[in-house]
């Protein structure tokens, strides 16, 4: 059961001293999962600015890495005018962006209402590249994770787990131990009123830890999850599925199966446009890695138009290893 708050309750020294002392086996991180309340919540917060959305939406869809610039993430998006940003890999509470609550601060400047959930608990404060932005030498909160913001208020809202064997912490799965994590890959999943009925709109990142048949499965476990909580029902779904992200140096996303999977379940990657969606930035300074990762799909709906927004912002300095992938959509 998915818990709705308007805040999420830290982990508590306990609950920390339990995971850093647990075995890294699927097992126990099952149960840590259920132990810790935000691990099974979606935070509700920022303030909605319209009552129905049209019946013609944009939507964008971005991986800010952590997103070290929330005022100038929420500047680089306002000529794009979206409905809907549906972001992955947000901070709140990390010691690499300044303790804060990321999301908040792109929803506040957007005029937009959020829904953020936990994709990860962070124990550690991240990789070496990282710790150059760190103020502190201990995160608030520790939770790293997707969110859905909207112009108007969510009719319904969900958190979906497309990993409970713990990926980042088992050592079975080749976890890093310098970066032990609870949770997992995940989704955030809202319905939103428009002027022409209902539309479930989802934030995802899937697994960039191996290979097409570990992200097919969790996509196929996404679109089950969809059917239950919207059926019949218009869905677009955006996001890193880190297609591609597996065999170096190709890093081809035509590898993988899910795009084949989604087809056969109505879902049209039309949404998204041609190129490739990653780039060097101020953690990830890896130039040899070019990649599509970023997509669109939907179903039910006509796509009127798509891009790929830079993620350079006017001083040309990347505010993400992502670009940002939007489409323009009708009911």
């Amino acid at each position: 059961m998915i818990s709705l708050l308007d805040s999420l309750p830290p982990v508590t020294d306990d609950q920390r001293n339990t995971l850093l002392s647990a075995p890294r086996t699927a097992d126990a991180h099952r149960a840590m999962m259920a132990d810790v309340l935000a691990m099974n919540a979606v935070q509700i917060g920022g303030t909605a600015t319209q009552k129905v959305l049209p019946s013609e939406i944009t939507i964008a869809a971005w991986n800010v890495e952590r997103c070290l610039f929330p005022a100038d993430t929420a500047t680089h998006l306002m000529p794009l005018a979206p409905d809907v940003v549906l972001l992955s890999e947000v901070d709140h509470g990390m010691s690499r962006t300044g303790q804060r609550h990321t999301t908040e601060e792109v929803a506040e400047a957007l005029g937009m209402g959020y829904a953020f959930g936990v994709e990860f608990f962070e124990m550690g404060l991240g990789g070496p590249t990282e710790r150059h932005f760190c103020q502190d030498d201990a995160n608030a909160l520790g939770w790293h994770g997707n969110a859905v913001l909207s112009k108007v208020p969510f009719d319904k809202v969900t958190l979906i787990r497309l990993d409970n064997h713990g990926h980042w912490l088992a050592e079975a799965s080749g976890a890093d131990p310098e970066q032990p994590r609870l949770g997992g890959r995940m989704a955030i999943a809202a319905v939103l009123p428009t002027k022409a009925g209902e539309i479930c709109v989802v934030s995802t990142h899937l697994e960039s830890n191996a290979g097409p048949a570990h992200r097919h499965a969790q996509f196929e476990l996404l679109l089950d999850a969809l059917d239950e909580f919207a059926p019949g029902m218009p869905v677009l779904i955006g996001g890193d599925l880190n297609t591609g992200n597996h065999i170096p140096p190709h890093f081809d996303h035509r590898d993988e199966t899910l795009f084949d999977l989604g087809e056969t379940r109505g879902y049209d990657w039309g949404f998204t446009a041609p190129g490739m969606t990653t780039r060097p930035s101020l953690i990830t300074p890896h130039p040899e890695r070019v990649m599509k990762l970023d997509w669109i799909a939907a179903r039910e709906m006509r796509c009127l138009d798509k891009g790929v927004l830079s993620s350079l912002d006017t001083n040309n300095r990347p505010l993400a290893d992502h670009d940002c992938v939007w489409a323009r959509g009708a009911l």
